[in-house]
């Protein structure tokens, strides 16, 4: 009888504990989590990209219409994006760069394109759609560049850092959408750098003969819109002008680029590029290879190649 008393107590001992584990798992299980909005926050930075590379290639063997037996063009282009939101603060980075060469039998090695683009963007929200910004822009290419006078002969009319335009602007910047924003600044300064002591010697793009670095105080405005038309085809612009208050500032000096991005498949894309620049101090090269006037340049590249977005 002992022993059976003792069996029974701890028998109901047991029931008691497994009654108020339950309790408290039933009480665990119908209790409201509240996510706590202190432990983490809205990210601030947005980084991305695209890389594109296009390959072109022909070759001719006893062709009777005529050409070059051989052609071979490279082209490729990187867009790098960082840019940071935060209440009124707003701060966006862009990085452009791209290059080119074509190789043909009967030319050899030229150029196709060659850039180097920077463009940062501070602004301060003054109210929805108004920003007070501080711009900073550089604008240079990779390697030296040539005019081809005659298929034999060409003459240097660029390098790295020569030119190199830097410009540092203060001023209001309208952004009414997303996807478009007018910046307009009074006071600008913007420093030509021809850093190649032969073409410096010269004044070429317009700094004074010997000199390597010019600086410019005027007025300047930037355009940008970049808009997803269809589904597949992406459009974007930006075009830039600048008044020197120090001379002829009726001479707009213009820079514009456009790229239409259409996309084919996941990793296949068609590229259409225009870039126009107008600057009154940059002459032209004649056939003999002498210095013209200056004239409108225009670069239009389009090509099908591989695309990564990231």
């Amino acid at each position: 009888m002992k022993y059976a008393f003792l069996l029974l107590a701890f028998y109901s001992l047991q029931l008691a504990a497994q009654d108020k584990t339950v309790q408290g798992l039933k009480s665990e299980g119908s209790r409201t989590i509240n996510r706590n909005t202190s432990d983490t926050s809205k990210r601030s930075w947005k980084f991305g990209g695209t890389f594109n590379l296009n390959v072109n290639q022909g070759a001719l063997s006893n062709w009777s219409a005529g050409g070059d037996n051989f052609s071979l063009s490279l082209t490729s282009l990187v867009n790098l994006f960082a840019y940071y939101k935060h209440g009124r603060h707003s701060w966006d980075n862009n990085l452009d760069m791209a290059y080119g060469m074509v190789n043909t039998t009967s030319l050899g090695q030229r150029k196709a394109d060659d850039r180097i683009d920077f463009v940062s963007k501070y602004g301060y929200e003054l109210d929805k759609k108004w920003y007070l910004s501080t711009l900073l822009n550089f604008r240079s290419q990779f390697a030296r560049g040539y005019a081809y006078p005659s298929d034999t002969n060409k003459v240097l009319t660029s390098n790295f850092l020569s030119p190199a335009y830097v410009v540092l602007s203060v001023g209001m910047d309208y952004k009414p959408v997303e996807a478009f924003s007018l910046f307009m600044s009074p006071i600008t300064s913007r420093w030509v750098i021809v850093q190649n002591d032969s073409l410096a010697s010269v004044g070429a793009f317009g700094v004074d003969s010997g000199k390597n670095v010019k600086m410019e105080l005027g007025a300047y405005a930037s355009i940008n819109w970049n808009k997803k038309l269809t589904p597949t085809t992406n459009y974007k612009t930006r075009l830039e002008l600048f008044s020197n208050y120090r001379h002829d500032p009726f001479n707009i000096d213009i820079f514009w680029t456009n790229i239409i991005a259409v996309k084919i498949t996941r990793l296949i894309n068609m590229n259409l590029s225009l870039d126009v620049i107008y600057d009154n101090d940059v002459p032209t090269v004649r056939k003999d290879g002498t210095a013209g006037g200056p004239k409108p340049q225009i670069k239009e590249l389009m090509g099908v190649g591989f695309v990564v977005k990231f």
